[in-house]
């Protein structure tokens, strides 16, 4: 009988606002393990509370990896989320522990457990977004900011070619980088060489979440979430960039429509309400992708932690 002989990693998968972080937390400190993050808005220095990045007492209590690689102004792709994270991960190995991968990002989860092709595959999700985009602006706009970012591109994209355009575009947004540039240089990750105990949280009733979304989303706004945007704008970078809002940093739920509001674009009602509608649909986003992940295993957290305690003791050497 063979052995399998790779070493192990846990994946705390799930929707924002799932119970993630505070699980991924628990474990790490019972477990001797080592926190990686799959949140594509982590990665951003400046991008805190807004983000609901792990605390300063909370990365003390548990070393925590891929956080603040970049500045919001610099483009950071799944390729290099896949290969920065295997380097954490090996690390974590080679000193003893345990990694717990946490994190609601699809794409990162998926380029760096399965690989990536040349490019990022079709994501139902995002062309349903940038399709009710396209209702709302209309195909010429999408195609001027493709324009904007990928003028290679736009330049062999006629106006009218919806479907190419939401290509290029979807995968500019799904990975920060341009379908001209992957087309130039084509990147294949191998699959990690790890076995992972995949578990998803998520309440089994919907309004839950959204009534834990609601929440999260007015303790960021007493936690100073404006005053922090206010700080992103006046960065020279970003106060003089011609299209910040085009950044994938600003991109993440709430900082849009908060640079929005500052903007004086609606008041401050409007922004809540709009803050959390988009939180709520990434949440929707996230879970359409997780059902793909057959081998995945599902608990509500608030209801099954028994369930979750089970799997991680069959799944851990005794």
């Amino acid at each position: 009988m063979t052995v399998d002989a790779r070493p192990l990693a846990i994946a705390l998968m799930g929707p924002t606002a799932s119970g993630k972080t505070a699980l991924a937390l628990e474990w790490a400190q019972r477990l001797g393990g080592e926190i990686v993050s799959v949140d594509s808005a982590l990665v951003y220095r400046g991008l805190d509370i807004g983000a609901a990045k792990p605390t300063g007492a909370e990365q003390a209590a548990v070393r925590h990896h891929m956080l603040d690689l970049r500045d919001p102004w610099q483009p950071y792709s799944a390729a290099e989320f896949a290969s920065d994270a295997r380097r954490a991960l090996d690390d974590i190995v080679a000193r003893g522990g345990l990694p717990i991968l946490a994190g609601g990002t699809g794409l990162y989860f998926h380029a760096l457990l399965h690989g990536l092709s040349d490019m990022p595959e079709a994501d139902a999700a995002m062309r349903a977004a940038l399709e009710a985009e396209a209702g709302e602006r209309g195909w010429a706009a999408l195609h001027a900011e493709l324009q904007r970012i990928d003028p290679v591109a736009a330049a062999r994209i006629h106006a009218t070619d919806a479907q190419r355009i939401q290509r290029a575009l979807e995968v500019f947004r799904l990975s920060g980088r341009t379908i001209s540039d992957w087309r130039r240089s084509a990147i294949n990750v191998p699959r990690l060489p790890f076995r992972v105990l995949k578990l998803v949280l998520a309440p089994h009733d919907r309004a839950v979440l959204h009534q834990r979304i609601e929440g999260r989303f007015d303790a960021m706004l007493r936690d100073g979430f404006l005053d922090e945007v206010r700080h992103l704008r006046a960065l020279p970078e970003l106060r003089d960039h011609p299209r910040p809002l085009d950044l994938p940093a600003l991109r993440a739920v709430g900082y849009r429509q908060a640079w929005e509001h500052l903007d004086g674009a609606f008041d401050a009602i409007e922004f809540r309400d709009r803050g959390i509608f988009a939180t709520r649909q990434l949440a929707k986003r996230q879970l359409t992708w997780l059902r793909g992940e057959l081998d995945a295993r599902w608990f509500d957290p608030l209801h099954e932690r028994q369930g979750l305690e089970r799997a991680l003791r069959l799944f851990l050497p005794t």
